[in-house]
């Protein structure tokens, strides 16, 4: 999993260059999450795991103060959750999880970016099947041996735990995100570089050349769209 492990540092090290962009996304997801049930994160299991991503963003925490009293008071805006599927050049496979007050608007705005770069949108579960819905929390520390003993003495059954450049990166069920999120803060680690439940490719593709271009110029314009939150593919982009 290590080159899965880079890819999404790789992904968040570009994010973290649009700032402004990334604050209003999660802006928007905490607002809603913290609409749709209890907006006191510790009811909100939700509205919790958004929060702990957020801050792996170094997202500030007036922004999210901010969008949680929004949802206490006058909001009435309503957002639904939608997940896309499609296929970019050469046997690429993406999926792209959106956060939208216009589903129309949504809709097209994906349809297009498929379209109109190599690639093409398909039903649900076109390509899910080949990914894992996966828990990950990356975090500095170099024992894997004694963080799988720690866990499994909390009675926490894990994928892997593997050590990569100074960071341990705990692969997990994704039911067990808040279980693993409270036996490591237990442990005394505060600060993760990732808390993330994310869709791993069970098999990675190489592009090159035209095919790599068309694929990466995909994700950029699916990044700038303000409804799209989250997107999963199977590229190593190492």
């Amino acid at each position: 999993m290590g080159r899965k492990w880079a890819n999404i540092v790789a992904k968040k090290t570009a994010k973290d260059a649009n700032n402004s962009r990334i604050y209003a996304k999660f802006g928007i997801e905490i607002y809603a999450a913290a609409k749709s049930g209890d907006p006191d994160p510790h009811a909100n299991q939700k509205l919790r795991f958004v929060i702990e991503r957020a801050k792996t963003y170094n997202v500030p925490k007036h922004i999210i103060d901010r969008a949680i009293e929004k949802a206490k008071g006058s909001g009435d805006e309503q957002y639904s959750e939608l997940r896309y599927e499609g296929f970019g050049p050469n046997g690429s496979m993406v999926i792209v999880d959106t956060l939208t007050n216009n589903v129309n608007r949504t809709a097209a705005d994906v349809r297009a970016a498929f379209g109109k770069n190599g690639g093409n949108m398909g039903v649900s579960g076109a390509v899910s099947y080949m990914f894992d819905n996966t828990t990950i929390f990356g975090f500095a520390g170099d024992d894997a041996d004694e963080l799988l003993e720690y866990l499994m003495d909390k009675d926490i059954d894990v994928r892997d735990i593997l050590d990569e450049e100074g960071q341990l990166i705990v692969y997990g069920e994704p039911e067990d995100f808040n279980a693993i999120q409270v036996a490591l803060k237990e442990k005394g680690i505060e600060e993760f570089s990732v808390a993330e439940i994310q869709m791993i490719a069970q098999n990675e593709v190489t592009l090159e050349g035209d095919d790599l271009q068309k694929f990466e110029k995909m994700l950029d314009v699916l990044e700038d769209l303000e409804d799209v939150q989250q997107i999963f593919h199977n590229v190593d982009l190492d």
